[in-house]
């Protein structure tokens, strides 16, 4: 599974502190930010999750956090 959201954070510590606190909670999943994106995207894979757990995450941090769907082509 793979989710992409839209955030607010705009700074690499800001991010890498979301980040640890996210592998903290699925320390198995890739998590990572693109900064340079003028949507600032994270960018979040694992096996099973809840995409309100991560929003939940990143407000409970103080950023906010939208979900952006997407499609699969294969």
């Amino acid at each position: 599974m793979v989710a992409i959201f839209k955030t607010n954070v705009k700074h690499p510590a800001a991010a890498m502190n979301v980040i640890t606190e996210l592998l903290c909670k699925y320390p198995a999943f890739k998590v990572s930010f693109d900064l340079e994106d003028v949507d600032k995207i994270l960018r979040v894979e694992g096996n099973c999750f809840h995409v309100e757990d991560i929003i939940f995450s990143l407000l409970n941090s103080g950023y906010t956090c939208l979900y952006l769907p997407h499609d699969i082509i294969d």
